[in-house]
């Protein structure tokens, strides 16, 4: 799971991953990118998934491009079982969609291909290039997915659900429910529980939390997290809204009418791994090292009949729901 930067398109070589699958998110910048079974085109807002083993090459259209990518092993993305949800909602099958054919037989002298094997690097050198399938049959292909298809569901009564619930792909693992990586995404979308804390809420998880914004706010961050930021929650990790959203919620109430988040895109990518950390993004200037702030100042707002409840700053992380 990391961020991806591109200022140039690549020339006369081509990437190969034979350890996983990448799941590319573009934040800013279209992407061309050519496979061997043909042409996909990325919008920010778009999805691609380009699987283990495919020989690719990455124009950018517009120039420079940024955006999210990450990477599973031992296994591949597909659909989450839908439940009781039944036929229909979140990611439809019928809207992923697949390259056409398309090749080039040209005599291209010294074309380099970039081989990722075991976690590391390889070049060979070729005359011709990789590109030149004419024609493919068959279920094991690169694919796109447009997120303004992804269908959302939600409370309607009362109580927050888990993020889960807007899962778009997911690598599963031999144990039930928990996954190698889940790719979850939080649309704009209506909220409308009743008495009901309607934010995400206080939390520590199995799993660690990488979440992105592809463009707009973030609903549990009032300040602070931008498009193209990310934050990281690992395992066991307590998070939560910051104090400015916990407090404009309970000014609002248990009774506020609903409400219609719009206008924003995040996603995150959920794993039952615990994410290593690389010395580059440790180092980074752009780290927010007072984000722990986000919490200073949170109240406790707790009252009951016969209790006795004493408001005060929480100066150590935060509540547990």
């Amino acid at each position: 799971m990391c961020r991806y930067t591109a200022n140039k398109s690549m020339d006369n070589c081509a990437f190969c991953n034979a350890d996983g699958d990448f799941l590319i998110v573009p934040q800013t910048g279209r992407l061309w990118i050519t496979t061997e079974c043909g042409k996909l085109q990325i919008s920010p807002g778009e999805i691609a998934v380009l699987p283990q083993g495919f020989r690719f090459a990455v124009d950018l259209p517009d120039g420079p491009s940024r955006g999210y990518v990450a990477e599973v092993f031992g296994t591949h993305f597909q659909l989450p079982d839908l439940g009781p949800i039944g036929a229909n909602g979140l990611a439809a099958p019928r809207d992923f969609v697949v390259p056409t054919a398309w090749f080039e037989d040209s005599y291209r002298p010294d074309y380099v291909i970039i081989q990722k094997f075991g976690g590391e690097l390889f070049t060979a050198k070729q005359e011709f290039s990789p590109f030149n399938v004419v024609a493919w049959h068959g279920n094991y292909a690169p694919y796109k997915y447009d997120l303004t298809t992804f269908c959302p569901f939600n409370t309607v009564l009362f109580d927050h659900g888990d993020p889960s619930i807007n899962t778009v792909l997911t690598a599963p693992t031999d144990k039930p429910g928990v996954a190698l990586l889940d790719f979850v995404i939080f649309p704009p979308r209506w909220l409308v529980a009743e008495h009901t804390f309607r934010p995400p809420y206080y939390h520590r998880n199995c799993m660690s939390e990488f979440m992105g914004l592809i463009y707009g706010g973030y609903e549990a961050k009032a300040d602070g997290f931008l498009p193209g930021g990310a934050s990281l929650h690992s395992c066991m990790t307590p998070h939560g809204p910051d104090t400015k959203t916990y407090e404009a919620t309970i000014a609002r109430g248990n009774e506020a009418g609903p409400f219609r988040i719009s206008d924003t895109l995040a996603f995150m990518f959920e794993s039952c791994l615990i994410p290593r950390i690389c010395p580059w993004a440790l180092e980074s200037p752009f780290i927010d090292r007072d984000y722990y702030q986000c919490w200073i100042g949170l109240r406790s707002h707790f009252t009951h009949e016969g209790a006795s409840a004493k408001d005060g700053d929480i100066q150590n992380g935060e509540k547990e729901d």
